[in-house]
């Protein structure tokens, strides 16, 4: 559903369509905007007397034959997130009803609703719209057209920015993650990224041949089952003229995982085309920082490769050596992530010397078991860090729950004919070891957090400001937690 903003600064008198007004959570009409008579006025309040206790914060009736009103009720103290749910609940509802020409009155709203309410309500709207449909032979065009009436339609030039480039990379994660396996292998995922370059976006590509003299035999291990090739791709932006360390953002791009030799399940094997959400992320939140022309140095780095069987395939019991120099003993195809990931960080530590490391990864299913769909998992070594992405979470509702790291775990990645092995054979803390087993490969004590994203990066029912499918979990989370702490 393409949804089509028309600015418009003064109001008729005379009025017929759909008209939307903001009200208090009572239903009252504090400000009409000149755009209702007292008539109007005084059958719209009689109306919404009887809705008043309604758990909904969306009505809609008819005052006559051309004219239906649609009614949003504003709580007090609203944060920026709620405005932004509201949004996406207003834009539910118009789609709900088959509204196609609706005429938001922004003057309806009181004197001071919050800083760039509408510009924030219409995001929320827009990310909410959000479709992934273009393999659907039958292509209807469906416009839902919002006419924002009144003088309370500015948006600050910063937000206004702020919030294209979001919505832009937001949906570039989205359109990556819904990607089938068939189209969105390795080869194609690296040739989409070079054209990032049009953004001012430095973006390097490190083919099988690159990799293999470099030593990155953990991620190679991973995708040499595949007739597809397997890649290192770092994306930078060098926003300041500094040249202070660069902010550096790692991600996991499993284009297709089958578990390899460690086969998965046949049933939900389908959902394995989002194993390469944390390289999204990564990706979708470099294109955002371009597009608003952020003054921070910043770097991003993904390892893609494609998880197959075939003669050629990893086996379990195999021993490779990692870029870091330390040996690998896969007892488990399955654990394919965090071997991608192991070379992807030191790689990126070693030639970028960043200020911090953030990687994320939808690395496992034990995360989903302890925090559901409602929190991604974060492991950190520093608290600092731990505490501004909690922070920059909390502010967009993208949510982290921090988890333990500790190095009693350590024994339980300890392999008798290798440095480490890639899986806790013991049982439990799933999360905690594949996390744990990161942490080795991050050689000069640099901040370092991890995002466990399993539960986060893809929805069966939608959430708040995302429909069902891809969320682009991630990008906001992390462009927040820039803007809040390096800009």
């Amino acid at each position: 559903m393409t949804v089509q903003v028309v600015y418009k600064n003064k109001a008729k008198s005379s009025n017929s369509g759909i008209i939307a007004l903001f009200v208090d959570e009572k239903f009252q009409i504090k400000n009409r905007g000149g755009f209702l008579s007292n008539s109007e006025i005084s059958y719209i309040e009689k109306i919404s007397k009887n809705k008043k206790n309604t758990k909904d914060n969306i009505i809609s009736f008819n005052i006559n034959e051309k004219t239906t009103i649609i009614l949003i009720a504003l709580k007090k103290n609203l944060k920026s997130f709620d405005v932004e749910n509201l949004g996406a609940n207003f834009y539910n509802f118009i789609k709900k009803n088959s509204f196609k020409d609706i005429s938001v009155i922004s003057d309806s709203l009181k004197a001071k609703p919050g800083k760039d309410f509408i510009g924030r309500f219409m995001h929320g709207l827009k990310l909410k719209s959000y479709e992934f449909n273009i393999y659907k032979s039958k292509k209807t065009k469906n416009i839902i057209k919002v006419n924002l009436v009144g003088k309370q339609t500015t948006v600050s030039l910063r937000n206004k920015l702020m919030f294209r480039a979001l919505e832009e990379g937001v949906f570039y994660t989205r359109d990556l993650v819904s990607e089938p396996g068939n189209i969105l292998h390795p080869d194609e995922y690296a040739k989409r990224l070079l054209k990032l370059k049009k953004y001012g976006l430095k973006v390097t590509v490190y083919d099988q041949k690159k990799l293999k003299k470099l030593g990155c035999n953990a991620l190679l291990g991973v995708g040499q089952g595949s007739i597809r090739g397997s890649y290192l791709v770092t994306v930078e932006w060098k926003g300041s003229k500094s040249k202070s360390k660069p902010l550096a953002f790692i991600g996991k791009g499993v284009c297709f995982d089958t578990g390899g030799y460690s086969l998965k399940p046949a049933r939900f094997m389908e959902d394995m085309t989002y194993d390469m959400a944390g390289s999204a992320a990564v990706v979708g939140l470099m294109k955002t920082l371009a597009l608003r022309k952020t003054k921070i140095n910043a770097v991003g780095v993904v390892g893609l490769v494609e998880n197959m069987v075939s003669g050629n395939a990893q086996r379990p019991g195999d021993i490779v050596k990692s870029y870091s120099g330390k040996t690998i003993e896969v007892l488990n195809t399955d654990a394919e992530g965090r071997l991608v990931l192991a070379d992807a960080l030191t790689f990126t530590e070693k030639k970028f010397k960043p200020e911090l490391m953030i990687d994320l990864a939808t690395l496992t299913g034990a995360i989903i078991v302890s925090l559901g769909s409602e929190y991604a998992g974060l492991f950190s070594n520093d608290d600092k860090l731990s505490k501004q992405l909690i922070e920059a979470g909390e502010r967009v509702e993208e949510k982290l729950w921090r988890m333990p790291l500790h190095k009693n775990f350590d024994k339980l990645m300890d392999s008798k004919n290798a440095d480490m092995q890639n899986i806790n054979y013991v049982g439990g803390a799933g999360s905690t070891t594949a996390a744990q087993f990161l942490q080795r490969f991050i050689l000069n004590k640099t901040s370092w957090a991890h995002l466990d994203i399993a539960g986060m990066a893809f929805s069966k029912y939608g959430g708040a400001i995302n429909p069902t499918g891809a969320t682009g979990y991630g990008v906001r989370l992390l462009n927040k937690f820039v803007e809040d702490n390096y800009e």
